[in-house]
């Protein structure tokens, strides 16, 4: 899932606007986690996820809501933009309610994904500036900095301007490198330079990428998770940048790093309606009751991702539990970065973000 590496959220006015919207139509809508008996029997959805381990879970935490309303549900996947344009522009829409990454929702908002009324969803329990225009949250995970614990004994770093700062914490660093640009990652690097995040421009992203390249030679861009883990269970980076989900396992299989939690990068996946969806109401019923607080609990415990609903609380042991997300020292020190301007300025990102990998 890590993958997707670009976090979803909004800064600013105007993501208050979106929220205190969003919590005035969730008035109207029924309580998260409600399933009225029988209320779908004899239809059938098609919900559309990334397999594996999350589907399971994400089947897992609908089980209630198949039971009780009647529905067959069915699977499908993984999820691909491409085959459901296909189907949008075809006119017939096979998939009811699809898991997507982060960026999707807000780059083909009202032409693939229907803009969402609120009043069919209870939001009030997802963590603020979550809700977009066309998605809800399907679950949280966060990009977290590690450092080696040996390395800089009493003396580690707190935050991102020390993982920028090669002279005071001297030591090899790995970074994210399995796919789109960061932008949250590249919002720090402007920050650590002295920038500002408010009102950001295209030589901004020139100003974020120079503080990245900066740190020097003693940079690994890893490619995949597996790789990020490796890392750290060898030893062989002194700061990694690392999926929190990548950075339990490595440290529940001995890794001795511990995490920086100021401003770690959020990362969602997303929940949408697609265009053209044959029965709305039901996909509706479906979003409202993955939300609900039991729903979001046992998604936790089948997955080691971090519930979306703030009232949750997953029974997991204590090395799961210290990297989830939600609770709330974690939730508190969340970074999101500006959607919009990285929807707005995705291909010049991009294209700098190659060549930052190819060594230009």
């Amino acid at each position: 899932m890590g993958s997707r590496s670009i976090v979803a959220g909004f800064v600013g006015a105007a993501a208050l606007a979106l929220i205190t919207a969003a919590a005035a139509h969730a008035q109207s809508a029924p309580p998260a986690g409600t399933v009225v008996d029988g209320s779908l029997k004899g239809k059938t959805l098609t919900f559309v996820s990334y397999g594996g381990i999350y589907q399971d879970g994400q089947v897992a935490a609908l089980k209630e809501f198949v039971d009780k309303s009647g529905v067959k549900l069915l699977n499908d996947g993984p999820t691909e933009i491409a085959k459901l344009q296909a189907q949008v522009e075809s006119g017939n829409v096979t998939w009811d309610v699809v898991d997507t990454d982060d960026f999707p929702p807000f780059v083909h908002c009202g032409k693939l994904f229907q803009k969402l009324d609120l009043t069919k969803l209870d939001v009030s329990h997802i963590p603020a500036g979550q809700v977009g225009e066309c998605s809800v949250p399907a679950m949280n995970y966060g990009t977290v900095l590690m450092y080696k614990t040996a390395t800089y004994k009493d003396n580690p770093p707190k935050d991102w301007k020390d993982f920028f700062d090669t002279k005071k914490f001297p030591g090899t660093r790995a970074i994210d490198g399995s796919g789109s640009p960061i932008g949250g990652l590249i919002e720090q690097a402007i920050l650590a330079d002295g920038g500002s995040v408010d009102n950001m421009t295209p030589a901004d992203i020139d100003k974020g990428i120079a503080k990245i390249k900066a740190i020097g030679p003693d940079t690994i861009f890893w490619k995949t998770g597996a790789e990020s883990q490796q890392l750290a269970e060898s030893g062989e980076a002194d700061m990694i940048i690392m999926w929190t989900g990548r950075a339990m396992t490595a440290v529940k299989n001995g890794a001795a790093y511990t995490p920086v939690w100021k401003d770690w990068l959020v990362v969602m996946d997303q929940l949408t309606i697609p265009v053209g969806a044959k029965d709305t109401d039901a996909s509706y019923a479906l979003i409202n009751a993955y939300l609900g607080k039991k729903s979001q609990e046992i998604l936790t415990e089948q997955t080691s991702y971090s519930p979306i609903n703030t009232e949750a609380q997953p029974k997991v042991d204590a090395s799961v539990a210290a990297f989830l997300t939600n609770t709330p020292e974690h939730a508190k020190q969340g970074y999101q970065q500006n959607i919009k301007f990285w929807v707005a300025n995705f291909a010049t990102a991009s294209d700098k973000w190659t060549a930052l990998m190819a060594g230009n």
